[in-house]
């Protein structure tokens, strides 16, 4: 029988157990497994909306899901019909196609789930693959946003212009296929398929997953769940996207009248007062404070201690979803200004009450202009008002935080501040990266321990700066308290 106490902690247990080094391989299954969904649906919506798929292929694609596949060679017409999409393109446009909406719509769907378990194989030095038999443009941006080195996918012939001809290359890695990939991936590598791990969620995959001795079905369909009771191997369902209801459109209304009443009431009254800085740290934290309440998002927080006992200084976040900001809010209370790019001036939502906060405002395309931005941004520092800045610069796709760029540490550098990182772990769960809609929730936060930079020079910038974001990542990996 399946064990109907598998957990994620069981998982990520029996990985914490298992030999450290490169012969152990993990081997993930993609669409279903590490994302929710199928990355196919965003080309397919891509497509329809460049007006670039035939309506024959569309009737097809439609047809070929509703009577199922069945094997192999079902499959295989069902890529072929899919690909007849991309006859002509270059292997570049694909590429183009292929980041762009894994940034924007593939990888805010990633498990956070799968991504721990990921990251658990990574730190025992485990040879991580992504086994899937989706096309390499499907696969490779997550590969790389996920820091997986290696890929088993479904390649697509190129003709001799250079271009696709909108048919597979060789055998798919499906079923049977998969299987046979794997063995031949683990030979060529020095794998151990008796000491290596597997998770898909499709029952087409039961041969991948008996190539090893730790399968494991997540998500499983009904077939592979079947199998898996009949196997012995664990099967658990990953906790889903929540559901977008009326109630939760209302209450998303509601969170950002209450941040906008709330920061005026607090605004007036400071100024009441005769200081707009009091004004301004008021409306911080009453706009922070009804904003959640209205939107029922409450905060975790770990070394909240930290907060307080280095200010001012640089606060670091990583940047997930528009909701990072009502947690800033909310967490610093004030006494902050913030640094953003320059098109959040003109955000609908936020771009009026990031101009009163007295953000800074960053070209990214010209550096000339980013420095000279900087500079009010070190004077506020020095006269006591600490700088949040997500050092990323954007809003990451997955939890990984992507590389950090160099502005915020050299404003902690030339103000003499210590540097405060706050790990934000589960923002983009209730509110992705696109999205408008804010789902309740508890959102977990850990403030590190302040970072002394005054030692730190232009020659190791580049090294510290990484040893921060790999903090984030150990931090995001390993939860306190879990």
């Amino acid at each position: 029988m399946s064990d109907p106490e598998a957990t994620v902690q069981g998982l990520m247990d029996a990985v914490e157990a298992a030999p450290d080094g490169p012969e152990v391989g993990a081997f993930f299954d993609f669409d279903g497994t590490v994302i929710a969904g199928y990355s196919v649906t965003a080309f397919m919506r891509h497509h329809v909306k460049h007006l670039d798929l035939h309506p024959r292929t569309t009737l097809e694609t439609l047809a070929s899901g509703w009577q199922g596949l069945h094997g192999e060679e079902d499959f295989r017409k069902f890529l072929g019909i899919t690909l007849r999409t991309w006859a002509g393109r270059t292997p570049e446009e694909l590429e183009k196609i292929g980041n762009q909406l894994f940034r924007d719509e593939i990888g805010p769907s990633v498990y956070p789930e799968s991504w721990r378990l990921i990251r658990a194989h990574l730190e025992k030095g485990h040879t991580v693959v992504l086994a899937s038999s989706a096309t390499r443009f499907q696969v490779e941006p997550a590969a790389k946003a996920l820091g997986v080195e290696h890929t088993i996918y479904t390649a697509v012939e190129v003709g001799e212009d250079g271009t696709l001809t909108g048919r597979p290359d060789g055998r798919s890695p499906y079923g049977e296929g998969k299987a046979a990939a794997v063995k031949e991936f683990a030979a060529a590598h020095g794998v151990d398929l008796d000491a290596s791990f597997a998770y898909s969620n499709g029952g087409e995959d039961v041969p991948f997953l008996a190539t090893v001795a730790h399968p494991a079905a997540v998500n499983p369909s009904a077939g592979l769940r079947r199998a898996a009771a009949e196997r012995g191997w664990p099967a658990l369902d990953f906790t889903g996207r929540p559901w977008t209801t009326p109630v939760e459109i209302a209450r998303t209304a509601a969170t950002f009248a209450g941040m906008m009443g709330g920061f005026a009431t607090g605004l007036g009254l400071g100024l009441l007062g005769g200081s707009r800085r009091a004004g301004l740290n008021l409306g911080i934290g009453l706009g922070g404070d009804l904003s959640l309440m209205a939107s029922g998002v409450s905060l975790d927080v770990h070394g909240a201690r930290h907060i307080w006992e280095a200010q001012p200084a640089v606060f670091l976040f990583n940047h997930q979803s528009q909701l990072d900001v009502l947690v800033l809010g909310g967490l610093l209370r004030g006494n902050f200004a913030p640094v953003a790019k320059k098109e959040l001036a003109n955000d609908p939502l936020f771009g009026g009450l990031m101009r009163l906060l007295e953000t800074a405002f960053i070209d990214r395309a010209d550096n000339a202009q980013a420095r000279k931005a900087l500079e009010p941004a070190v004077e506020r520092l020095r006269a006591g008002t600490s700088i949040v800045i997500a050092p990323e610069g954007t809003r990451s796709p997955t939890p990984t935080p992507g590389k950090f760029k160099k502005g915020a540490f050299h404003l902690a550098m030339q103000a003499g501040v210590p540097i405060v990182p706050l790990v934000f772990r589960n923002t983009g769960e209730l509110m992705s990266r696109n999205a408008m809609i804010i789902h309740p929730g508890v959102v977990q936060v850990a403030a590190l321990p302040p970072i002394d930079v005054s030692d730190w020079t232009r020659d190791d910038l580049d090294e510290r700066i990484e040893g921060v974001r790999q903090q984030y990542i150990r931090t995001l990996a390993h939860w306190p308290g879990d």
